[in-house]
């Protein structure tokens, strides 16, 4: 299993999988938190902490990781399919136990290069997996207080790292209703798990006096779908990576649902995987199909039925077959560029989408930098300065220069690490250095049209 998929992803590895958007974004938060930064205060972005957290931890190891990002991403999907494929095993939710769970899970996941980046969406679906064999009891009694507790707080933890995670509360609340005897005081038990890594940050930024700044930057720019699949490919881009999951879960729900189930806890799961796919897709609509690492949300659901697929019929090739053909129809895809059968096959690659440096400002190397526009592909060989990472954030400042608040701010944040270099793709440098001449006046205009450098 491991040497079929390290044969599928490691030459693409090694050719070099194309920097993402996301990965771009990643890499500049992790400079800045590993500079002193606080999320949320001197970084105005909607990452949640706890991936923010890692971010910052990796920058500490080596200077814009990418490698290890990479390498992270392969170690983390491996956990995914070895974890769920324990659990799959220990339940006796398949009569045929085996790593074929596994072999699914990564064989679907090496389809796309998106699942070879590190991304907040697949850091939490690691703790979602976690908290599985937690929410199945383990006896007739049922659920005992620290298992729904642990399972709630591993929840609480996927959230953390990306917010529409907490969606999977729904799933929680599913498995306490078909397998507890006390549904509303298990579900608070759930409920009470979810919530205390809520209140430990809480408590943390309370304390660093910016509370206010994680509701603004945090809670409702992703519960508003403001920031949703921003970093991410387009939507047309991931229906068609999501045929061939698509057709491999089709026939796998119609074998699963004409195959008798002996036992009522094997029922009960296969309700439970009906509403994880439900919750999945929920999840995808939530961040519009483009977030970064979509696909990892619908493979546990998809591998799970997938055990029918692959059991033993009374043609014992037949099974062999399909799986030889999802194996070949996954090469053809993943190396549909190398082959050059991208005209075959209508799906434009994702080195299309990667991030590539702006033409226009490319003699502007190893500087600090801002750039007023939602443009970050300057940001590509040089660093960040103030906290304003997103455009659509920092109109809370640049949107409103009419008010006394928002021009107070601009020249606090501008005092504490001012910019060598300001690109000005949205015009506010003349306006600026009229309404803030004690920090804008020093930045005169460059042979790059522009292009303000500041003058000491």
């Amino acid at each position: 299993m491991l040497l079929l998929v390290l044969a599928l992803r490691l030459p693409l590895l090694w050719l070099g999988v194309p920097l993402t958007a996301a990965e771009l974004r990643a890499l500049l938060i992790g400079e800045r938190l590993n500079e002193g930064a606080l999320l949320y205060r001197d970084i105005y972005d909607s990452t949640a902490p706890l991936a923010a957290l890692l971010f910052g931890a990796l920058n500490a190891v080596l200077g814009r990781p990418l490698w290890l990002y990479r390498i992270l991403a392969l170690v983390l999907l491996l956990f995914q399919a070895l974890r769920l494929n324990l659990v799959l095993n220990r339940a006796d939710v398949h009569p045929d136990r085996g790593f074929v769970a596994a072999l699914t899970y990564l064989l679907l996941a090496s389809l796309t290069t998106d699942l070879d980046t590190l991304s907040p969406l697949l850091i939490g679906h690691t703790f979602i997996i976690t908290a599985l064999s937690a929410l199945l009891p383990t006896s007739r009694e049922g659920y005992d207080n620290r298992r729904l507790f642990r399972a709630g707080f591993l929840m609480g933890v996927a959230a953390l790292c990306y917010l529409p995670l907490a969606l999977f509360l729904l799933v929680g609340l599913f498995a306490v209703i078909i397998f507890a005897a006390n549904s509303f005081r298990s579900f608070l038990l759930l409920l009470c798990g979810f919530l205390f890594p809520y209140a430990a940050v809480g408590t943390f930024f309370l304390y660093t006096e910016s509370l206010p700044n994680f509701s603004q930057f945090h809670f409702k720019p992703t519960l508003s779908g403001l920031v949703a699949g921003t970093d991410g490919m387009p939507l047309f881009v991931q229906l068609r990576l999501l045929i061939l999951p698509g057709i491999v879960l089709v026939l796998a729900l119609f074998r699963s649902f004409t195959t008798s189930l002996g036992l009522v806890f094997q029922v009960k799961f296969q309700q439970l995987m009906l509403v994880w796919l439900l919750v999945a897709v929920a999840m995808a609509a939530a961040g519009r199909g483009m977030a970064p690492g979509t696909m990892v949300l619908v493979l546990p659901p998809i591998t799970y039925f997938c055990l029918y697929l692959w059991q033993k019929a009374s043609r014992a090739w037949v099974p062999e077959l399909l799986l030889l053909l999802v194996i070949g129809a996954v090469v053809l895809v993943r190396y549909r560029t190398t082959l050059g059968l991208e005209t075959v096959i209508q799906i434009p690659a994702e080195q299309r989408y990667a991030v590539q440096p702006n033409p226009a400002y490319a003699s502007l190397q190893g500087h600090r930098l801002l750039v007023l526009g939602p443009d970050r592909r300057s940001y590509l060989y040089n660093r960040l300065a103030t906290p304003y990472l997103d455009w659509r954030l920092a109109q809370v400042d640049f949107g409103h220069l009419n008010e006394y608040g928002a021009i107070f701010r601009l020249a606090h944040n501008f005092a504490q690490l001012p910019p060598e270099y300001i690109i000005d793709e949205a015009g506010l440098v003349p306006e600026l250095q009229y309404k803030v001449p004690a920090v804008f006046a020093r930045y005169q205009l460059t042979r790059i049209p522009k292009v303000y450098q500041r003058k000491k």
